[in-house]
């Protein structure tokens, strides 16, 4: 018998604390009158958390599709969750959103990046922050 384990290594989660921020994430949107679009959304260029239209935004007479990127921690006294978000990944999702948008009718609608930053402390109130237009794609 193979003498090491294959489990989670020390302070990973099993996902619950992610589900958790997305969902208070939509539910952050949804009160500010986004209609979600996709959770989740995967594709061969990587995943968006949620993709969501945000008619008050409106260009065009359309609203704005909003790529919105989750990040979610039980704490933010050492770094705040929004700068998880490297390079790399505004790349990512740069992409993501071309593979999403291709496959739509989108081109009346504008195009913009969002973050949604969830701190869950232990016993304590979550707190959701959402920054419009937090980055232009890398």
């Amino acid at each position: 018998m193979w003498p090491f384990r294959r489990g989670r290594s020390p302070g990973r989660s099993d996902g619950r604390l992610g589900r958790r921020g997305e969902t208070l994430a939509v539910r952050c949107l949804r009160g500010k009158g986004y209609k979600i679009l996709a959770r989740n959304f995967r594709c061969p260029s990587g995943e968006a958390d949620i993709i969501a239209l945000d008619p008050s935004a409106a260009a065009s007479g359309s609203g704005t599709i909003a790529f919105v990127e989750v990040k979610t921690r039980s704490s933010d006294a050492y770094v705040d969750p929004e700068s998880a978000i490297d390079a790399r990944k505004r790349r990512q999702l740069a992409r993501v959103a071309r593979d999403y948008l291709a496959g739509r009718d989108a081109a009346d609608y504008a195009v913009r990046f969002d973050v949604v930053a969830v701190v869950v402390p232990d016993g304590a109130r979550p707190q959701v922050r959402h920054t419009i237009a937090a980055f232009e794609p890398a």
